[in-house]
């Protein structure tokens, strides 16, 4: 089952939310129409939306409420986005100018405001004190790891442990909350809505994993964005702290002290020169094999869960995420 086979899976039920997406954008404030509707419609993969769909259905799910609960992450997913690039003062997201590039930060920060706030409206219309109280917390860990990912910019004695919290919170538990939203909906067991939940930490943990291989390796066209864009923001990702511990490990100490003042400083001043290091230890086979890891654990949570169609492609989904890198 290759990628369009999956969206071809989830296309009448993928149709609705876009038409919920559409309708819960409306707003009598015109700047939030134009500026919603441009971030929402940036040909982003609906990714989390989906993973809310197929879950559901792959949960033995039969009823609608999914439909809502896959806009409702999308909605929080794009506020993220929004929020995300005023603070990395980002110019470029999926090969378009970014909103606040466009509109200025006030309105970017202010509209990812109001997606929020819609979302959990959303929320209320569901009628489910399981689903709010999930997505709260979710949205107050997702909020928390854009303040640890702050505090780890130019920083270069961030631990493979932080970095690893970090992306638990910033990306792997919005993709856990898709999930476990599904097994709730569905009401399985306690078991099973956790194993289903560890599908989603694991998939979200190796789609970051990947992207930040991507940074290095991919052109913008393909990326959305530029390359080395982590590495001029200064962001100490997997294979920069790879780079540098092994090159301590191996007494380089001038390629060590060359990764350290790349995260320290930011730009791309040493893009050529990091490039080498990163070759030389092998830092994206390490984090290609950290993607790897996470792709097995995903996978293996699913076992819990009666063969169907959708549970296939949740399989193969998690495939996908991983192929990226070939």
């Amino acid at each position: 089952m290759d990628y369009k086979s999956i969206q071809a899976l989830a296309e009448n039920d993928m149709k609705a939310v876009d038409a919920l997406i559409t309708l819960r954008l409306q707003s009598d404030v015109v700047l939030v129409n134009q500026l919603s509707n441009y971030i929402i419609n940036s040909g982003g993969k609906r990714l989390r939306p989906m993973l809310a769909l197929l879950m559901a259905r792959a949960c033995g799910y039969q009823g609608e409420k999914h439909v809502d609960v896959a806009a409702i992450v999308e909605f929080i997913h794009t506020a993220t986005l929004l929020h995300d690039d005023v603070v990395d003062e980002s110019d470029m997201r999926r090969g378009k100018e970014t909103a606040n590039n466009v509109w200025g930060n006030q309105a970017a920060v202010l509209v990812g405001d109001f997606l929020y706030s819609r979302a959990f409206e959303m929320m209320v219309d569901v009628n489910e004190m399981r689903v709010m109280s999930i997505m709260a917390q979710t949205t107050n860990t997702i909020a928390e790891g854009e303040v640890l990912q702050l505090l780890n910019i130019n920083d270069a004695d961030t631990s493979e442990e932080r970095y690893f919290e970090v992306i638990y919170s910033k990306t792997a538990k919005l993709f856990e909350a898709a999930c476990q939203l599904g097994a709730v909906l569905a009401g399985l067991t306690e078991e099973q809505e956790k194993a289903v939940a560890q599908y989603g930490v694991h998939l979200g943990t190796a789609f970051q994993l990947v992207d930040d291989i991507l940074d290095y390796i991919a052109d913008s066209d393909e990326m959305g964005k530029n390359v080395g864009d982590d590495l001029a923001e200064g962001k100490p990702t997997l294979p920069l702290i790879y780079a540098m511990r092994t090159s301590k490990e191996n007494n380089e100490a001038e390629d060590a002290a060359l990764i350290r003042s790349a995260i320290e400083e930011g730009g791309l001043d040493y893009i050529d020169e990091v490039m080498k290091v990163i070759d030389k230890t092998q830092a994206l086979e390490y984090t290609i094999e950290a993607a790897k890891r996470e792709t097995q654990l995903a996978n293996q949570s699913l076992s819990i869960l009666s063969d169907n169609e959708f549970k296939t492609a949740l399989i193969e989904l998690a495939n996908f995420s991983l192929s990226r890198t070939t």
